[in-house]
């Protein structure tokens, strides 16, 4: 059996694999957050075309989207934070005009 490079380990819920469990808890509290009308419109593993100088230079595939306060928010939940990642981060905002928010924990930020 490989093992994942960054020792995360997969994780089912609802039928739904998820890349960590750090991922899959915050996939749980986002739906609560749906629930109780704080976020609007979860959706998850949402594709973003990264551009530069008008050239698809990658894709970015965000952990989740939402709408809080009628604000768009675009999420990632993160252990590591790699150099490639670091420079699809940067592209994000060049592209789309706002910041990715960065995770760590299932709970943060409500």
């Amino acid at each position: 059996m490989l093992k994942n490079k960054y020792r995360n380990k997969k994780s089912e819920y609802e039928g739904i694999i998820f890349d960590s469990k750090g991922e899959r808890d915050r996939y749980i509290f986002l739906k609560r957050m749906e629930s109780f009308g704080l976020i609007q419109d979860l959706k998850r593993q949402v594709t973003f075309k990264l551009f530069a100088n008008e050239k698809l230079i990658c894709k970015l595939i965000a952990d989740f989207r939402y709408n809080k306060n009628n604000i768009d928010v675009v999420e990632d939940y993160k252990g590591l934070l790699t150099p490639v990642f670091r420079l699809k981060q940067k592209l994000f905002k060049a592209n789309y005009g706002f910041d990715i928010k960065i995770v760590k924990n299932a709970t943060e930020g409500f």
